[in-house]
């Protein structure tokens, strides 16, 4: 007969294993949203990944990540449907709010294109996640919610504790920072994804429920979904050349990679808490072409002009997120991966019919036209 300890020890080997940790994804298609998709397989976690339409094409890429015939399931849900919302959430002891409109077009009703999408529906959101005693939720805000404050000290680097101004996004006239109108007219994105973020982090206040909000900054990198996002549409512009002149700007970039990888170091992180800036690194535009131009010579690139906006424009620092153990990428990989993709996919090449290459007009400031 085996003794005690052999029959305890053969009991152990025979128990099922735990199951597996799960959470939910909003807007689980989008650029961001599928690499965080695709690492929470690869670290064992079971998603549910709300989308509009399980069945559209644009969202096949997820059925073929690795792990997700035994751990995802898709669910059709739309941020402003909070019983959708609830059906998806339900189960699940984490949420990561991605889903949230960045538009390439210019805003003609701000209420249904950006706002109500960004703050109505991170409240209810929150709400299904109160409903179904949800552990924590990790909200994806920008540095747009960071940049924009007039009041902020010229040359002090911008942290966590720097907001931009709703009040002035939303003005109809762009007012000048640091002697630059360095936002649109009527700027709702920023607006919307401030206001959004401080909705999300005083509900976690007054409601008890653990909210971390991470802003990134631009982000770049290869695409696993085959919708060409917005930020991918200003590289390709830099790199094909417009019509128009762009500013000698600073922008800030972070990979795609490394924003699904801050994502789940605030999740798992027990003391991780409040904003977290996700923007590791600052490049002008010459420079970025400049960059470019030594591994890819063959592209026209866009022209640039000769001022230095560099030293008006405050930097941020990400130092609260790199001491939580954050280790972002160097940026030429970033680029270089991200050129490697759109040759691939045909994206930089002329073709007879495609879409003449345009800047989104989120980044039109930037340009002379």
């Amino acid at each position: 007969m085996p003794t005690v300890g052999e029959a305890l020890n053969r009991g152990r080997s025979m128990a099922s294993p735990p199951p597996p940790r799960r959470v939910c994804v909003t807007g689980g298609g989008g650029f961001i949203a599928s690499w965080l998709v695709k690492l929470l397989l690869s670290r064992g976690y079971a998603v549910h990944a709300t989308v509009r339409d399980p069945s559209d094409p644009k969202n096949a890429h997820l059925r073929r990540l690795e792990g997700a015939p035994e751990s995802l399931l898709l669910f059709t849900a739309d941020v402003l449907d909070q019983d959708a919302l609830a059906a998806a959430i339900a189960g699940c002891e984490g949420v990561f709010h991605v889903a949230s409109p960045v538009p390439a077009d210019k805003v003609l009703d701000p209420e249904s294109e950006v706002l109500a999408p960004a703050v109505k529906g991170t409240l209810n959101v929150l709400q299904a996640c109160s409903a179904n005693s949800v552990q924590k939720v990790v909200v994806v805000s920008s540095t747009a919610a960071v940049h924009f404050n007039p009041n902020w000290p010229q040359g002090r680097i911008k942290d966590e504790s720097c907001w931009s101004d709703r009040n002035l996004c939303m003005k109809n006239e762009g007012r000048p920072i640091y002697g630059l109108t360095y936002f649109c007219s009527q700027d709702w994105y920023s607006a919307a994804k401030t206001i959004a973020e401080e909705t999300a982090l005083e509900y976690g206040e007054k409601n008890g429920l653990i909210i971390v909000t991470v802003c990134p900054c631009i982000v770049l990198g290869p695409l696993l979904h085959p919708v060409v996002n917005t930020t991918s549409e200003f590289l390709i512009y830099i790199i094909k050349g417009g019509p128009g002149v762009m500013k000698n700007l600073p922008w800030n970039i972070v990979d795609v990679r490394d924003v699904a990888d801050a994502l789940l170091l605030v999740y798992e992180k027990a003391e991780s808490s409040g904003r977290y800036i996700c923007a590791p690194d600052r490049i002008s535009t010459k420079d970025m072409v400049n960059l470019l131009k030594k591994a890819y010579p063959n592209y026209s690139y866009v022209k640039c002009d000769d001022k230095d906006y560099g030293s008006a424009i405050s930097r941020v620092t990400s130092e609260k997120l790199t001491n939580l153990g954050w280790i972002p990428r160097k940026m030429e990989e970033t680029l270089c991966d991200s050129v490697e993709y759109y040759e691939k996919a045909g994206l930089v090449q002329d073709v007879e019919g495609r879409r003449t290459c345009r800047l989104p007009h989120i980044f039109h400031f930037a340009s002379d036209k």
